[in-house]
């Protein structure tokens, strides 16, 4: 019932008139976006954990590949985190996992798939310099579920239609990189070269419109495969040889742990789908985006800032407003890796913060008056 469901709605987006790209460059789930009255549909659970079965599974359809290859990753870097857990445990790795999953590859995410790959904040000096950013920590996220997703989430933030709006709930999001995220499979020759655009930047290995009708992603299989166990071969090896398989496991480990965290960041970085702002702290209100201290220090996500420059390269704006992806940034541009960047910040005081502080001094007596 369900796969006839997804079939029709599929069919019946197809035919709708395309005015907005990013109206229909992801696959819609289901439940649809909306409802007739253009309200945000929000699925019951068990709506969302079919739909999630529904595409991993690579049985119906070769084109659920790249959500089944994500998973199988996670659920081998879980299982290392559980070999950790019961086997190797103290309190010294411990502190070893919890360093290298919230800082490192909290921070690689913000300098890799959110800044770079989706919104070109800085550039490369050379491929070589991209190849070492992106293979710094262990590969866990396929670029395309990034990157694509994430440019819609811009174009529709809190509307029906982001792929991970935060008002229909924690599961909406957790499971939106199977669910919501996934390119759309019926993307004509010319939106397809639209998306391979968003993409050129990161060097990710395209498939031909003829691959990509077969298989249903940018990404290729194969490459993507390749680049995957060369990647945890590398890091397997480094951390063995630096600490035997209790750091092996202990490492892998803590990426999983990201892996499943990191799926919560968007609805609470979107206030749980409520109004959370604070006065002199988010100054972006068009939509619920918010800033919060401890993915802002581990991570420099310093979220409502993001919205408001989304290419800039620093997001930590403000004197507390620590931002390590930004100094890994400056480090590259000053060793001559990185050849250029974007810094909203001066444009951010000047915009934004000066204005507050201004309207919070004390009204001065006109001239003349007591």
């Amino acid at each position: 019932m369900l796969q006839t469901h997804a079939s029709t709605s599929a069919t019946q987006v197809d035919k709708q008139p395309k005015k907005n790209f990013m109206d229909h460059v992801l696959e819609p789930p289901s439940y649809g976006w909306k409802d007739e009255k253009g309200q945000l549909v929000i699925p019951t659970t068990g709506q969302m954990l079919k739909e999630c079965i529904f595409r991993m599974n690579i049985f119906r359809t070769k084109k659920n590949w790249l959500t089944f290859f994500s998973w199988s990753r996670i659920f081998l870097l879980v299982a290392c985190l559980f070999i950790f857990i019961f086997k190797y445990f103290n309190f010294y790795l411990l502190g070893v996992a919890f360093l290298y999953s919230m800082i490192f590859m909290g921070t690689h995410g913000t300098i890799w798939y959110h800044r770079y790959c989706t919104h070109g904040a800085y550039t490369f000096t050379n491929k070589f310099w991209r190849f070492i950013t992106r293979n710094l920590t262990i590969n866990i996220v396929p670029e395309e579920t990034y990157v694509i997703s994430h440019h819609v989430h811009h174009a529709k933030s809190d509307e029906p239609g982001d792929p991970y709006n935060a008002t229909a709930g924690f599961l909406y999001c957790f499971l939106a990189d199977v669910n919501h995220q996934p390119i759309a499979h019926g993307l004509t020759e010319a939106e397809y070269d639209r998306v391979l655009k968003l993409m050129a930047h990161t060097g990710v290995k395209p498939n031909t419109y003829k691959q990509y009708q077969k298989w249903g992603s940018i990404a290729n299989p194969v490459w993507s495969a390749a680049g995957w166990l060369l990647n945890w071969a590398f890091w397997g090896a480094v951390f063995y040889l630096i600490g035997g398989p209790a750091l092996l496991f202990t490492l892998f480990g803590a990426a999983g742990f990201w892996a499943i965290g990191v799926r919560t960041f968007n609805y609470e970085g979107h206030g749980k789908g409520k109004e959370k702002h604070k006065d002199g702290s988010d100054f972006n209100r068009k939509d619920l985006s918010i800033n919060q201290v401890w993915p802002g220090y581990v991570a420099g996500e310093w979220h409502n800032n993001h919205h408001l420059f989304p290419s800039s390269a620093r997001s930590g704006f403000l004197n507390y407003q620590i931002d390590l992806a930004w100094y890994y940034i400056r480090f590259m541009n000053a060793i001559g890796a990185v050849s250029s960047y974007h810094d909203s910040k001066k444009l951010f005081l000047a915009e934004y913060q000066k204005p507050y502080l201004e309207s919070k001094k004390p009204m001065q007596p006109a001239p003349g008056t007591v």
